[in-house]
Parts: structure tokens; C-alpha cells; sequence
């Protein structure tokens, strides 16, 4: 991965990050300007994985997208607004990182 590229996966995970923590803020209390703000911020991201995509290739980089933004995102949801996950689904996300894991370096290793 060159370094533009890292760069531009962390910028896309933060955009995201910030889309998703607005748009929770705003199911909890919705106005007009947390909706266009989200929007907003979620085509932004969009935008910068339309440049990870033309750099690594689609499954490269929705992969790794994907599986930075729900750990990260579960993180937020857990340690800043308080929810709470239930052990099954504790279970599932950690099947969903091992399996965009094996997606993401399945070609590397099976080489």
C-alpha cells in the first residue's frame, strides 16, 4: 500500500466515521441540517473510495474499508454512545472482520 493511498483510506474512514456518529446524532434527534450534513459526508467519503477504488482495485478497497469502519464504528457505538451488544452479535462482527480479512488476503495467500 503506498503511502497516498493509506492516507486516503484513513481520510475516507474518518469522513465515514463522522457521517455515521451525525447520522446517530441525528435518529436521536432529527433536523434538517444533521440529514443534509450526513449526506453530505457519506458522498464525501464515497468520493475519496472512488480514488481507493481506481488505486487498489474494488474488492481491495471496499474490503478494507469495510472492515476498518465496523470496528471502528462499533467502537464509537459501544465507548461514545452506549449501546450494548448482545453475545451473538459480538460473535458476528468478529466473523465479519475474519471473513473480509480472508477476502481482503485471500489472494495474497493463496498464491
Amino acid at each position: 500500500m503506498t503511502l497516498s493511498g493509506f492516507l486516503q483510506l484513513a481520510a475516507s474512514t474518518i469522513v465515514f466515521l463522522l457521517a455515521a456518529m451525525v447520522a446517530k446524532s441525528w435518529a436521536l434527534a432529527p433536523g434538517l441540517g444533521k440529514l443534509l450534513l450526513t449526506l453530505a459526508l457519506y458522498s464525501g467519503g464515497n468520493l475519496i473510495m472512488l480514488r481507493l477504488v481506481r488505486e487498489f482495485g474494488m474488492a481491495s478497497a471496499f474490503s478494507l474499508s469495510a472492515v476498518i469502519q465496523l470496528v471502528a464504528v462499533n467502537v464509537i457505538a459501544l465507548a461514545w454512545f452506549g449501546e450494548h451488544l448482545s453475545l451473538l452479535q459480538h460473535v458476528g462482527i468478529v466473523l465479519a472482520i475474519v471473513a473480509v480479512g480472508l477476502i481482503t488476503l485471500g489472494p495474497a495467500l493463496g498464491r
